[in-house]
């Protein structure tokens, strides 16, 4: 079996930590190795304290979503904290230097999947691996339901799937009618026959 590199984007927002969770449970299997890869934006002082202050915030919220994968047992992660601009030119790249099987990212309103496709024509081309781009549910929980939508590009290698864990919200059913017979059984008729009155001779 070959060994899967599996990246996930560790981000400061709740469907990053739903998106590892969701792969923890469904696509990770014996001998994967999960690396956590945050970017943080570059700091626009040359201060190196600053620059310092934000590398460790992120090594420290890598370190989050390790405590997340150490739940489950058998699995090999390992941590990468670099700077980088919030466009996501700085994670395909890494993407690729890492050689990933798959990539895991939770997708939010300000996504870099949504900044990367308004600035290239072909989002595909950004990867050479298999993306999962997980949706958080906006709702309370009723009943979980999973549903995914795979879009595929013809001129590249890549897959492209939405996970979307929306809820299913489960209607109120009416009680069950009770069906009236029109025509009972002829055997449960009871017939009674009545005595005809005589009128007296006198």
């Amino acid at each position: 079996m070959d060994v899967r590199k599996i990246v996930v984007v560790v981000e400061d927002v709740d469907a990053a930590r739903t998106a590892l969770e969701w792969a923890l449970h469904n696509i990770i299997r014996f001998g994967d190795i999960i690396t956590l890869l945050h970017v943080h934006p570059s700091a626009r002082s040359r201060s190196r304290k600053k620059a310092r202050l934000r590398r460790l915030k992120g090594f420290q919220l890598a370190l989050s979503f390790q405590h997340i994968c150490n739940n489950f047992h058998n699995t090999k992660v390992e941590i990468i904290v670099t700077e980088g601009d919030d466009e996501g030119a700085k994670i395909s790249s890494m993407i690729r230097e890492i050689g990933a099987s798959m990539l895991v990212v939770g997708l939010h309103d300000h996504s870099f999947l949504y900044k990367l496709a308004m600035g290239h024509n072909n989002i595909a081309s950004c990867f050479n691996c298999r993306v999962l781009a997980v949706k958080q549910p906006q709702a309370p929980p009723f009943r979980s339901m999973l549903s995914a939508e795979a879009v595929l590009d013809s001129s590249t290698d890549m897959d492209f799937s939405k996970i979307d864990l929306s809820r299913l919200q489960v209607p109120e059913t009416p009680p069950p009618k009770i069906p009236y017979r029109i025509c009972p059984n002829p055997s449960a008729i009871i017939w009674r026959s009545r005595k005809s009155r005589r009128r007296s001779r006198s």
